[in-house]
């Protein structure tokens, strides 16, 4: 038993030494680590010196372009199309006849009209040399009276219908296909073909509220459309009054010249809108901007280590973002490997020129 006893003992102090001796190499570890500070190999980046330039701030949109007048033209009166005045696809002037209904029954009802017009007013007349008189009273007189101005209005009437059986343009511009061919009865909810002025197109678009402050009336802004790689340009003439409180956007209209014919109505235009000219400004590429939750960030090198600086930005085109503050000029930013780095990690910087 003593034998036992003795060899339990035995294996229990081999036991604790080694955990001390294991204990004491990790601590002897430890500090030789601490006295060599945990120095980890620098990371490679690559990095710019911030130059301030001028900067063209540019507001890239989507917009619709629409014709200058557009509509769908209708008889105001039902009948019988006797002929039509115009060429599908032709241009019109304002005032022109473009077709016209039958107006043999109005012409009828016209007639009927006058007839009963004048005796009216051989009536009030009479009433009138008897009111004279003191034959009749003046509430007699007053019922010839207005028996005659009725009778004159329904003439007017009927001329005026007779009038809207010759549909004329209301503005210049070119008409479209037609849906009728003569002997069409139509009423007023056929639609017999479009009237388009095309000289001139409106451009319309909506730009975010936090720009609209820098919105101004007659900017030249230019735009291009899909299938073509001309230029445009158009001036803005009218501003929404309020901002959409659906969309938080504020709708903007601008007219372009198009008196040679090279645009369609109904396309979509890609704008872009010029808000101001910045001096001294910092444009930095998009690559070196880091999202977080309260903001933007970047890394400057700062002593052979990154720094990290909180930015505020502005507009963003497709391979950069102006910044408002947070960098200076002569700031060497860090633009590759941003992603992986930690405040304060060493770093070796390969700049580029």
């Amino acid at each position: 038993m003593k034998i036992k006893h003795l060899f339990f003992t035995l294996l229990l102090l081999i036991i604790g030494g080694l955990v001390v001796f294991r204990i004491t190499k990790n601590a002897g570890q430890d500090e030789k680590g601490k006295d060599k500070g945990d120095k980890k190999p620098p990371t490679n980046v690559s990095a710019i010196v911030i130059k301030t330039q001028l900067f063209d701030d540019d507001l890239s949109l989507s917009g619709s372009v629409d014709a200058n007048e557009q509509i769908e033209l209708h008889s105001e009166v039902s009948g019988i199309v006797e002929n039509i005045n115009f060429q599908e696809g032709a241009k019109v002037t304002k005032g022109q006849v473009l077709f016209k209904v039958n107006d043999v029954e109005l012409r009828a009802q016209l007639a009927q009209a006058k007839t009963k017009e004048i005796l009216a007013a051989e009536n009030e007349r009479r009433a009138k040399l008897l009111l004279q008189k003191e034959a009749i009273s003046q509430e007699e007189y007053d019922v010839a009276s207005a028996d005659y101005r009725s009778t004159k209005a329904q003439t007017q009437l009927i001329n005026a219908q007779i009038g809207k059986t010759n549909v004329k343009a209301p503005f210049s511009g070119t008409i479209g296909l037609r849906s009728i061919s003569p002997g069409t009865y139509i009423t007023p909810a056929v639609s017999v073909a479009n009237l388009v002025n095309t000289s001139k197109l409106k451009i319309t678009f909506s730009i975010p509220e936090k720009y609209a402050t820098q919105i101004k009336m007659n900017t030249v802004l230019t735009f291009t459309v899909a299938g073509s790689l001309d230029k445009y340009k158009a001036k803005i003439y009218a501003i929404e009054p309020g901002i959409s409180i659906n969309t938080r956007t504020l709708q903007v209209r601008a007219i372009a010249d198009n008196s040679d014919g090279k645009l369609l109505p109904g396309v979509f235009a890609d704008i872009e809108l010029p808000l101001d000219q910045i001096k001294d400004a910092i444009i930095v590429p998009s690559e070196a901007v880091v999202p977080i939750q309260s903001g933007k960030k970047v890394f400057i090198a700062n002593n052979g280590k990154a720094k990290e600086i909180k930015i505020e930005t502005s507009t963003r085109t497709n391979s950069s973002i102006l910044v408002l503050t947070g960098l200076k000029e002569g700031d060497t930013l860090i633009t590759s490997g941003v992603m992986a780095l930690k405040d304060e990690a060493p770093i070796k910087v390969n700049l580029k020129k």
